[in-house]
């Protein structure tokens, strides 16, 4: 682990994170005829910008990669038999994928499990990189073209958010998409990475997001923001 602490603000989150949370299961998806027959990991890695705010690291996929080529994604991928647990799997893509040595991500909590409809179990692991300078990233070409960073408090914003309302099974929910530039890069983040990065926020920023978001029952259904944003919307009228 870095020798660097984090600052005493962003160690008060992590205590009250490791104290308080608990990840919610979700019994709805036993509803739907999808066989989880695939287990990955993805490593929500965190870590304070210049300005004290919190800041994610995503990645773009190679673009020949044979599935999601050229799409941003958190570093992770599947679960192999000589992993212990999902943080293991976490831990083990990201220094495969960007270089990322373990020892410097103090890992706070798996979260919630996110579903997919081709039955893939995705377990996302938070953590925290206090040392960012200590991090020197080493991309394997075949699966990471990009590595980026971008704040945290974005995914909680109407600003360069757009949504589609998608249908499957007979459910209608929100398909997300966030746009992001850095000098002449744009980069889009979408689909159930965005999704998950909306509920990261919501967790360690301790606020709703500004929108609706309106989750499909295998990403967890609806979350207590959109609870909250529904009632006030039906005691406004």
């Amino acid at each position: 682990m870095s020798s660097k602490r984090a600052s005493s603000r962003l160690q008060a989150l992590i205590n009250h994170i490791q104290c308080s949370y608990s990840a919610p299961t979700n019994p709805d998806i036993l509803d739907k005829p999808i066989v989880l027959k695939k287990r990955a990991a993805v490593l929500i890695c965190v870590f304070e910008g210049g300005d004290g705010s919190l800041r994610v690291i995503l990645t773009k996929r190679s673009s020949s990669l044979s599935t999601h080529s050229g799409e941003v994604a958190l570093p992770g991928g599947k679960r192999e038999e000589g992993d212990a647990d999902d943080v293991q799997t976490a831990l083990r893509e990201a220094k495969e994928e960007i270089g990322l040595d373990p020892s410097l991500v103090s890992v706070i909590t798996p979260l919630q499990p996110w579903h997919t409809r081709y039955g893939v179990t995705i377990v996302p692991v938070l953590g925290v990189l206090s040392d960012k300078d200590a991090f020197s990233p080493i991309l394997n070409s075949a699966e990471v073209e990009e590595i980026f960073d971008v704040p945290l408090e974005m995914f909680l914003k109407n600003d360069n958010r757009r949504a589609e309302e998608r249908e499957w099974m007979e459910e209608k929910y929100l398909l997300h998409y966030f746009d992001y530039e850095f000098g002449n890069k744009k980069y889009v983040i979408w689909a159930i990475t965005a999704s998950i990065l909306i509920g990261t926020a919501t967790l360690l920023l301790q606020r709703f997001p500004d929108f609706l978001e309106q989750r499909p029952t295998i990403w967890g259904g609806m979350t207590e923001g959109d609870k909250l944003m529904l009632k006030n919307i039906s005691n406004s009228k």
